[in-house]
């Protein structure tokens, strides 16, 4: 017997997942160093390959 819960649960969780994928503003964007500014972890990144 297949258990409909639990197939319903996967598929409505990569529903939701495809669905905040391709709401994201960052997919209607070409510039990847503008996407690389707004993340605040990764701001130290750079300034560590500089020294």
């Amino acid at each position: 017997m297949i258990d409909y819960f639990s197939i319903a649960l996967t598929h409505g969780l990569i529903l939701l997942a495809c669905w905040r994928l391709l709401s994201c503003d960052a997919l209607d964007e070409e510039g990847g160093e503008k996407l690389q500014a707004d993340k605040p972890w990764l701001k130290n990144r750079d300034t560590a390959k500089d020294a």
